[in-house]
């Protein structure tokens, strides 16, 4: 249909498009059945009347009910935006050629003086002396960070006589052995490690362990190679071994031979061969009074490579000496330390009590009969005053060439120069005996020492230079503390070692680990000192 007119479902018989709205009911309600053909004249109102009357059926359906639910949902959305930069402006650069240099020497010349001296004023006031920058927190007390051991090797009573870290500072290792009077030649013993940065520490089982047939009562990492340590026994040999094979650790031996110590080793040293930076020897020193050199061989052997003996007739006579106190010729070797400014010149303690500075390049042969496959020399150029009984430990500055520690069975430690022989200051540390001295790797004025009675002491000579400033109780039984050990790679680490078979590790408190200002000056006056 047209003008407008929505058109039917059904279309429209042929001739009632133009027929009136009843007439298209009429047509529409007969063609469906609604009305008769004779009634096909009714009018609207009657047609209406008709449908009315008809039959209409109801019927209904069941539909569900209508459910409805909330729910959210994660959209990503979109917007732009416009963002307005400017342009950068260009530098100018003005030309060096319109500055007037003449006039600008002038100046510099005219105040020179001025700046200069007031320069000199403010590096030699003391206004700002003591005052440090603290970037880091402060560590304000000692404290101890872990207590280690070994219960086999206490069980048994054994010490822990030997103390050293390896290359990295994470690693600390123990010699278990006996210090005191009795034949320990035959007894079994350990040597244990623990990785203080491996996560399950667990303080009573070390991270390797090495069973060694005697009495260890030394030993030493290697400077570049963290799993090698050397170690000196009590029946005189000096093995290397592997920490990183456990099934079978030993690398090297000396074996039983006449070139081996024939008293227990005191001390052993890695020290770096001649025109080899890279490779290394161990040095071992004994109460024999022999001091050897050994380096690694093929068939897991150490081979003699030099030899020194010590000889009370070819000392020094520096000092009015004691007579040796078991009427030998050979001066027994207690102690050993290197100079870190000269690779050939050490420090050796002695059980005579005096300190004996020595070196590799000795040339004098030794006047000694005891067999070596080498020649034996003798090391000692000067000898220092004695200490009240033997020295147990030295330990040289490694801030200052000339500056060495000692401490010994007299209970002092001793402060010497090089260059003469009496003591720049001796200091009473305990009333029992002194077992280990050690110069802090960081501090110049800073040193720790072991006591029989069971304390490590730290001592800041810039504090005080008669008492303590940090006593440390290691044993609550008083018991001794056999040695100790700085962590040259994480400073704030002491380790130390007693005869209830624990190794404890210290961090220090900040003040032991930061060096203070001038303390390297303070250092060179004291070295200049003149002993009286």
């Amino acid at each position: 249909m047209k003008g407008g007119a929505a058109a039917c479902s059904r279309p429209l018989p042929r001739g009632l498009c133009g027929l009136g709205v009843p007439a298209v009911c009429q047509e529409l309600f007969k063609g469906w059945g609604l009305i008769r053909k004779e009634d096909r004249h009714l009018s609207l109102l009657e047609l209406t009347w008709a449908v009315a009357g008809a039959v209409i059926l109801t019927k209904s359906c069941q539909t569900a009910s209508i459910a409805t639910a909330n729910a959210s949902a994660q959209g990503r959305s979109h917007v732009d935006a416009q963002v307005q930069t400017e342009a950068p402006v260009p530098v100018s650069v003005q030309p060096l050629s319109r500055y007037d240099v003449p006039r600008l020497a002038a100046f510099l010349r005219r105040v020179e003086a001025m700046v200069i001296r007031e320069l000199n004023k403010n590096w030699q006031s003391h206004a700002f002396d003591g005052f440090e920058v603290n970037w880091t927190e402060q560590q304000q007390m000692v404290s101890c960070l872990y207590t280690l051991g070994y219960p086999p090797a206490q069980a048994q009573g054994l010490h822990v006589t030997g103390i050293s870290w390896n290359s990295t500072g994470s690693v600390v290792a123990c010699a278990y052995g006996r210090l005191d009077h009795g034949d320990w030649s035959t007894l079994k013993s350990f040597v244990c490690a623990w990785n203080l940065d491996r996560r399950g520490l667990s303080p009573r089982q070390p991270s390797a362990v090495v069973e060694v047939p005697s009495a260890v009562l030394c030993l030493a990492f290697h400077p570049t190679q963290p799993s090698h340590v050397a170690g000196g026994l009590y029946s005189g040999e000096v093995l290397v071994w592997d920490l990183s094979r456990p099934e079978d650790p030993l690398l090297w031996r000396t074996g039983l031979t006449d070139d081996t110590h024939t008293d227990p080793v005191s001390q052993v040293v890695w020290l770096p061969e001649p025109g080899h930076s890279h490779r290394f020897q161990v040095l071992s020193v004994a109460t024999d009074g022999k001091v050897l050199l050994w380096r690694g061989v093929g068939a897991g052997q150490l081979r003699l490579t030099e030899g020194f003996a010590l000889v009370m007739q070819q000392l020094p006579r520096s000092t009015k000496l004691k007579k040796h106190s078991r009427g030998e010729t050979e001066v027994g070797a207690t102690a050993v330390a290197f100079s870190s400014f000269d690779p050939r010149l050490f420090i050796l303690g002695t059980e005579g009590g005096f300190p004996l500075k020595c070196s590799l390049a000795a040339g004098e042969a030794a006047l000694t009969r005891m067999p070596s496959s080498v020649p034996l020399r003798a090391p000692a150029q000067f000898t220092f005053s004695p200490h009240g009984g033997p020295v147990y430990s030295v330990s040289c500055s490694p801030f200052h060439r000339n500056l060495f520690l000692s401490a010994g069975t007299d209970g002092h430690v001793h402060l010497y120069s090089m260059l003469q022989a009496p003591p720049l200051t001796s200091l009473q540390l305990s009333l029992k005996y002194l077992f280990a001295v050690r110069w802090s790797p960081v501090r110049p004025l800073v040193f720790a020492a072991a006591s029989g009675e069971g304390d490590v002491l730290l001592f800041d000579l810039q504090k005080s230079s008669q008492k303590p400033t940090v006593l440390i109780k290691q044993t609550q039984d008083e018991s001794p503390v056999y040695c100790l050990e700085f962590n040259s790679q994480q400073t704030q680490l002491l380790a130390a070692g007693d005869a209830q078979g624990t190794v404890k590790v210290w961090q220090l408190s900040t003040e032991f680990v930061e060096q203070g200002p001038r303390e390297a000056e303070d250092l060179d006056r004291l070295a200049a000192e003149v002993a009286t």
